[in-house]
Formats: C-alpha cells, structure tokens, sequence
C-alpha cells in the first residue's frame, strides 16, 4: 500500500516537472540570428518568403497562407512564423495561444500592385494615398485611434468599378465581416478611393498567384495583401507608395497560456459570429450552380462527342479521340486558368459561366467515352434484329440499344457527375467563392482548421450522395419511360 502511495507521488511530481518545463519551453528569440536550427514557416509569395530562402541555417516551411502558418505553428510544423506583426491582435494571440517572440528592426512599407503601365490609376491612387485622411484611417485600424473617418460619399451605381482583389483575409488589414462584405484598412482605403473617383467599388478574394495573374490579364485594377516592395516584385507590377510602414512579427507557441475555447464556442464562432454561416450556404448555392449546369452541358457535349466517336467519318473520329486525349492529359485547374485568362480574358464572360464551360468541357470527354463504350457493349445482334422487324435505324437504336447503353452506363456516368462535384472545389483560383473556398475564408479568420473543413466535408459528402440518389431515380424513371 506504501509502495503505491510513493509511487502516485513519484508520478505527480514527475507530471508537474513536465508541466513545469512545458510551460518554460516557450522559445525565446533575442534576434534574427537565434532562428538558426529553428523551423520558419511563412506564406508563400509575402516577403519573407524572399527574405528567408536565401538563409541555409533555417528548415524553411512555405506555407499557403497565415492561417496556415499559424496552424502549423500550433501543431508543432514549425517552431517560427513570420509575418506582418499588425496581423495578429492581443485577443487573437491570446485565443490561439502565441506569443511575439521578437520584433523586426525595419520598418517596411506596404503599398498596392497595379500592372504595369497603368501611369493614369496609379497617379491617381498616389495623390489620394497623400491624403492626411489616410493617415487617419490607418491609424484607427492599426492603432485603434480615435474615428476620425469621414464618411464615405456615395458613387454612380451603373459606372465601372474599379476591381480589386485581396489575397489577404486578416483582421484588422482586409478581412469578411458581418454578412460577408469586405472591410479593414485596405478595403476602406480602396472603397474611399473608388469614391474619389465616383466608381463603385468591387473586391474579390484570391491566392496571391492568381492575383497577380488577375492583375496582369486585366482581371483586376489593384491586388492588395499588406504588400512589400521587393526588386522581383518591381519586374511583374508596379507599386504605388507606401500608405504605411509596418514591422515584421515572429511569433511561437506560448506554452503559459492554457486558454483554450470549448467546441460550442469554437462553432459559435467559426458559423455564428459576423454571420459566417451565409458564406457556407452562398458557397454552397454556387457549387450547386456550377455542377448542375456543368452536368447539363457536359451531357449535350458528351453525345456529340460519342456521335463523333462513332461516325464513319475518319477525321470526325480522329478529331473526337484527340479531344479526349488532350483533356486527360491537362489538369483540370490548368485548363480553368487557361480558358479564364486566355481563352475568355477579355470576352465579358463571368468567372461562373467560364468555369462551368471549363468543366463542361471536361465532363464531356469522360461522358462521351462512357456514351460510346456503353453503346459499343450491345451486341450487333440487338441492331440487327430490330432492323429485320421492320424498325428504323432510328427506332431500334432508342428503343432497343439505347436502354440497355444506358443501364450498362449508368453507374459510370453518375460517378462522373460525382467527380465533377467534387472538381468544382478549384474554382476559388478564379475567385469564385464556392464552398471550399467559403471555408478557407472562415478559417483564415478563426485559425479553427477542423470545424470549417469538418463542415465542408459532410456537405461534400451529402451533395455526392444526394446527386447520387437523384440521378439514379431520374435516371431510371427515364428508361422505363
């Protein structure tokens, strides 16, 4: 009995020991020379990125975003991340459990990205960026100074809007506040110049890569993202001058700090806080959009392509086969930038409507094979005997050999429809905000991985297998018809 008691003791003091070194394990940083032997995460494409990779003494870990960072950092992938220290409040430090390690010396100053040439919009942005209001803006949403803002005047609403995109959803710089409208200190700056130059005022998400290819392609007349001036950037776009002057923040985990939210308040606030649910049902609304038209049109394509797969003409079916072996042979995100920036760049199309062109593009190569080998399966037999009853060509081909292509099809051509569903996840790269990129937005604001992507899932998942279900029913209501 003795001998348990020392041994429970052993082993409380042996816990509180290890409690003891977890909490004076946080990592001290006196300078830029202490990261050597450390993991470093940072965004891919922000200026640390180009600042770091030249350091061999570093494991350097890119990352896709902040909040990626920041998740790898709580998930022991990295012991470091770098970025900008506005990006991460007291409260957000706290809820997360980090801290600021250390403080950059230099004091980089951040503008907006134009394309090259643009002289006319970037004069114009330089002289209102020289306004003593701004001064006041920044320093209300980086400092929490008294509002001083004027109000915004109202603009034209049929003029042209001058399109900007974020590759930044941070608070308090760009981020989706209550009912997904854009705000922060670089959404205001941009809206309040719009508004000088009585143009209404649109703004777009996107990774940083595809906004600088937005920008480039006329996509987009300004991308904003806290963005530092470096001579590689100088190559690809112009920059406007500096509206600000912002310090680097390295940031670890704080092992002192045992805060941590329990999972209703962390569902609270990844759905309900700034009503962050409407970006899951529009997401969802515009993933249903895209595939069920894709499906539709992907159909009609898929029979001209089996129709051209099957024709007696030599180069129909050459033609035919050639256009399924390029599809297949491109990825589907490669192909939707291509036609979004090239194909249609220009050509007024919306970025829905190219991507359900795209996808019905794809989905027509995947049918018309399906189509044809279904129909090929059929024994000639079949053909035959219809024709030797006195059927047309036409009669024996939908009324005896296309019901039994179809039932031999069908569970091939549902499970295209189902992995076109699940392709439709890429369109965010054309910033269009469906349901994937809905819970990116969400989880670049909570920092809270599991529940948005937990969330998507399901619905991923129940999509699937409602289309399923669906297209089964509808489908065989249709043969027996």
């Amino acid at each position: 009995m003795i001998k348990k008691h020392v041994y429970a003791v052993v082993l409380a003091l042996m816990t509180l020991l290890s409690c003891a070194e977890q909490k004076d394990s946080t990592i001290v940083l006196h300078s830029e020379e202490d990261l050597a032997g450390r993991r470093v995460a940072c965004a891919t494409g922000s200026y640390y990125e180009f600042q770091l990779s030249a350091r061999k003494d570093i494991d350097l870990f890119i990352v896709n975003s902040e909040a990626d960072g920041m998740q790898a950092l709580r998930e022991n992938m990295a012991d470091v991340f770098v970025t900008d220290e506005v990006m991460l409040t007291e409260a957000s430090m706290r809820e997360l459990g980090l801290k600021k390690a250390l403080r950059g010396n230099e004091a980089l100053g951040v503008s907006f990205a134009l394309k090259k040439g643009n002289t006319e919009l970037m004069t114009q942005l330089n002289d209102f960026l020289r306004l003593p209001e701004v001064k006041d803006i920044v320093a209300y949403w980086t400092e929490g100074a008294a509002d001083r803002r004027p109000p915004i005047p109202e603009v034209p609403a049929d003029a042209e809007p001058l399109r900007c995109i974020t590759a930044l959803n941070l608070e308090p710089v760009s981020y989706v506040g209550t009912g997904g409208a854009w705000t922060g200190m670089e959404p205001e700056l941009l809206q309040r110049f719009a508004a000088a130059l009585d143009r209404p005022f649109k703004m777009e998400f996107q990774d940083f890569g595809s906004a600088i290819i937005a920008l480039q392609t006329g996509h987009a007349d300004i991308v904003s993202a806290s963005l530092f001036v470096t001579e590689e950037r100088k190559k690809h776009v112009d920059f406007s001058i500096p509206y600000y002057y912002c310090h680097s923040g390295y940031y670890v985990v704080d092992h002192s700090n045992d805060f941590e939210l329990g999972f209703l308040d962390r569902l609270r606030m990844n759905l309900l806080t700034e009503k962050r649910w409407r970006l899951i049902t529009d997401g969802l609304a515009k993933t249903l959009e895209i595939t069920v038209l894709a499906i539709l049109l992907g159909t009609v394509l898929g029979a001209l392509v089996c129709g051209a797969k099957r024709s007696r003409r030599k180069w129909l079916r050459s033609l035919a086969s050639l256009y399924g072996d390029f599809i297949e042979g491109i990825p589907t995100l490669v192909l939707l930038l291509i036609m979004f920036y090239v194909v249609f760049a220009g050509g007024g199309i919306g970025a829905t409507m190219v991507a359900v062109v795209t996808f019905s593009c794809t989905f027509a190569a995947s049918a018309g094979s399906i189509f044809d080998t279904s129909i090929s399966s059929i024994p000639h037999g079949q053909t035959e005997a219809g024709l030797s009853l006195g059927l047309s060509q036409y009669r024996t081909f939908t009324g005896i050999v296309l019901p039994q292509a179809v039932q031999r099809g069908l569970p091939f051509y549902i499970g295209a429809c189902v992995s076109l569903l699940k392709e439709t996840s890429i369109v965010g790269y054309i910033a269009i905000q469906d349901l994937t990129r809905a819970s990116d937005l969400i989880r670049s604001r909570t920092f809270d991985a599991l529940i948005p992507l937990a969330l998507v899932t399901i619905l991923y998942f129940v999509l699937a297998w409602v289309l399923r279900i669906l297209l089964n029913l509808f489908l065989k209501k249709k043969q027996h018809d």
